[in-house]
C-alpha cells in the first residue's frame, strides 16, 4: 500500500450489448466509492476493464455478420453514453482484453513454469489443488464442488480435475485467435482481469469490486492465478453488491423482465436510476420496479426544490439585507446546528462501509430543517447559503447533482411581470389569465414575501 493512494479494480461489462440495471449498480456504486475516496483527498487509481472477447461476444458477433472487435467497438461507446450521463466518472484506465494479450500470455506463462497450470488436449488449465488455499474468498470446499461452476468453462475429459478451469482456450472454427506458445487461441474469462489487474495496479491491489454473483468462480479463480502467478497477496479488500430483483423476481431474458439502462430511460431519467441505486445499501438486495423509480423521482425533486428554494430566498433577503444584518442568532443557531448534524451523519454513514442510504437519510434531514429555516424571516442570508452549499457538496460526493442549471425564458420572465403589474392595479382576472399562459408554458408562478417565485413544472 501507498500511503494516501488507494488502487481499485472494478469488474467491467462484457460488451455485446447495452448494459443492464444489474450491471448499473456495481458502476454506480463504485464510482461512488471512487468520488468519496478522492473527496477525502486520496489519490485514486481506478481501473474497470471491457471483457470483449468471449462466447457471448463471438456468438452475437456471427450472428450480426461482424467481427467481435467491430462489435466491441459499438458497444463501448454506447457504454460510454450510458455511463456519462449516470455520471459515473471515466476510470483512470479503462483497458480492453484483447489489447493486454501480452501481459495475459506472459502471466500464463509463469503459471505454466510453476506447475500451476497445464496445456491439455483444448487449452491451458490451471490446476485447483495445486494452489492450497482454493475457495478462501467463497469458501467453498474443493471437494464439493461440482462440474460447470462456471457457465464459461467447457468441461473436457482431458482436464485432470473437473474443477480444473481454462486460461487458455485453442481456436475453434468461425473464432478470433492469437498466437500462443500452446497455439493459436484466446484467453479464458478469468484470467483477463489477473492480467490487467497487475499491469495497471501492480501485484497487489487495496481494493477489487463487483457483482455476488462474481465471488464464484470469477474472482476465487483470479485470487488463485495471481497469487499463485506472484506469490503475494492479491486484495487487501473486497466489495460485493448485492442483486437487483425486478418486481421481486430476479432479472432474467426468460421472464421478460429484462431491462437494459437505455430500456428504463425511455420512461426515467439517468440520474433518477443513479439516486435509486444509492438509496440502499450496497451490499443488500434491491428490488427494481415503477413504484420504487416514482419514490426515487419524488425524492430528488425534493432536495432540487429545497436548493432552488434557497437560491431565490438568497438573492432576495442578500438584495433587501447585503450585510445580514437582520439575521437573528437564535435562528441562525437552530439552521447552523441542523448544517452540522447533517454532515455528521452523512460522513459517519460513509465511513461505515459505504452506507449510502443513511447518508442519503442525513441530506433530507438537512432538507426538512432547512425547508423550516426558509420560511423564518429571521434567519440571514449567510446561513441559508452555507445550508444549500452543505446539500449540494453532500450530494455531489454521492454523484447527485442537486442543481439543474435551466434559464427561465425570457417569455416567462415578462409574462411574470406583467401578471406582477396587473395584480398591482388589482385586475385580478388578468392576473389569472397571464397565471394559465405562464403554465402552459410549462412553469408555475407562486407569490411570496420576497416576490414572485417561477418553477418549471
Amino acid at each position: 500500500m501507498v500511503d494516501g493512494e488507494v488502487r481499485i479494480y472494478s469488474c467491467g461489462p462484457t460488451v455485446y450489448n447495452y448494459f443492464h440495471i444489474g450491471n448499473a449498480r456495481p458502476f454506480i456504486t463504485f464510482d461512488t466509492l471512487r468520488r468519496y475516496l478522492e473527496y477525502k483527498n486520496y489519490k485514486v487509481l481506478f481501473v474497470q476493464n471491457f471483457t470483449d472477447i468471449d462466447d457471448r461476444m463471438i456468438s452475437q458477433a456471427n450472428a450480426e455478420g461482424i467481427t467481435v472487435r467491430e462489435l466491441a467497438d459499438r458497444f463501448i461507446r454506447e457504454y460510454y453514453t450510458d455511463a456519462d450521463k449516470l455520471n459515473i466518472k471515466r476510470s483512470t484506465f479503462q483497458p480492453r482484453a484483447t489489447d493486454c494479450m501480452d501481459e495475459i500470455i506472459d502471466m500464463i506463462q509463469i503459471l505454466v513454469e510453476k506447475g500451476y497450470a497445464y496445456p491439455a488436449d483444448d487449452g491451458v488449465y490451471f490446476s485447483v489443488e495445486k494452489f492450497e488455499t482454493y475457495g478462501k474468498l467463497s469458501n467453498y470446499n474443493l471437494d464439493e464442488l461440482e462440474d460447470g461452476a462456471s457457465d464459461r468453462v467447457n468441461l473436457n475429459n482431458s482436464k485432470r480435475s473437473k474443477a480444473d478451469f481454462a486460461v487458455w482456450k485453442f481456436k475453434k472454427e468461425g473464432e478470433p485467435s492469437w498466437p500462443s506458445p500452446w497455439g493459436e487461441g484466446r484467453p479464458g474469462w478469468h484470467i483477463e482481469c489477473s492480467a490487467m489487474s497487475r499491469k495497471y495496479l501492480g501485484d497487489t491491489i487495496d481494493i477489487h469490486c463487483g457483482g455476488q454473483d462474481l465471488i464464484f468462480p470469477h474472482h476465487e479463480n483470479e485470487i488463485a492465478q495471481s497469487e499463485a502467478a506472484t506469490g503475494k497477496p492479491f486484495v487487501h479488500y473486497w466489495m460485493h453488491n448485492g442483486f437487483i430483483n425486478i418486481n421481486n423476481q430476479k432479472m432474467s431474458k426468460s421472464k421478460g423482465n429484462f431491462f437494459t439502462i437505455r430500456d428504463i430511460v425511455q420512461k426515467y431519467p439517468y440520474d433518477v436510476i443513479r439516486f435509486f441505486i444509492l438509496s440502499s445499501h450496497y451490499r443488500s438486495p434491491i428490488n427494481f420496479s415503477d413504484d420504487l423509480l416514482e419514490a426515487a423521482d419524488t425524492a430528488l425533486g425534493r432536495i432540487r426544490n429545497c436548493v432552488d428554494r434557497l437560491s431565490f430566498f438568497i438573492d432576495s433577503r442578500s438584495s433587501t439585507d447585503p450585510e445580514n444584518r437582520n439575521g437573528d442568532p437564535r435562528a441562525d443557531s437552530e439552521l447552523k446546528e441542523a448544517i452540522d448534524q447533517a454532515k455528521t451523519m452523512f460522513f459517519n454513514s460513509m465511513d461505515d462501509d459505504l452506507n449510502t442510504a443513511d447518508a442519503m437519510a442525513g441530506i433530507f434531514d438537512l432538507v426538512r430543517n432547512t425547508n423550516t429555516a426558509i420560511d423564518n424571516e429571521n434567519v440571514s442570508s449567510a446561513v441559508l447559503l452555507k445550508a444549500k452549499e452543505t446539500m449540494v457538496e453532500l450530494c455531489d460526493v454521492l454523484g447527485i447533482k442537486a442543481t439543474i442549471q435551466e434559464a427561465t425564458p425570457q417569455k416567462v420572465e415578462d409574462l411574470v411581470e406583467q401578471r406582477t403589474q396587473a395584480k398591482k392595479q388589482k385586475n385580478f382576472v388578468l392576473a389569472d389569465e397571464i397565471r394559465d399562459r405562464i403554465t402552459a408554458l410549462g412553469y408555475s408562478v407562486s407569490d411570496t414575501p420576497a416576490g414572485p417565485k417561477i418553477t418549471k413544472i
